[in-house]
């Protein structure tokens, strides 16, 4: 058995500029754990690979292609692959989510 804990996982250097840990990762799958700040929000981008966030703490934006909307705690967005997508915390506090890579690569 492998158990891993995010606040002992080192944050990796990504080009969002925003706390982020890869927290399980295989060939099949990846797992990120991301923190974004009040106001911070990821860059809009795609993935070559079909996504999933959940979301853990607190409130923000989510959008997906042409779609907009706000999600809290306990929200699952689905984020097909090849969609321009961006998360952003519009809370006062954290905005924590897992992001779900299925399969890890294309």
């Amino acid at each position: 058995m492998k158990i891993s804990k995010v606040n002992e996982t080192n944050s990796f250097k990504n080009a969002h500029t925003v706390d982020a840990r890869k927290i399980y990762a295989t060939i099949d799958a990846e797992v990120i754990h991301m923190t974004l700040t009040s106001g911070q929000a990821l860059k809009r981008h795609t993935t070559p690979v079909d996504v999933f966030f959940y979301i853990l703490e607190g409130t923000g934006i989510v959008e997906v292609g042409e779609e907009t909307r706000e999600v809290e705690k306990d929200t699952i967005i689905d984020s097909p692959k090849g969609i321009p997508h961006l998360l952003r915390n519009t809370g006062e506090g954290v905005f924590r989510f897992l992001v779900v890579k299925l399969p890890k690569t294309a």
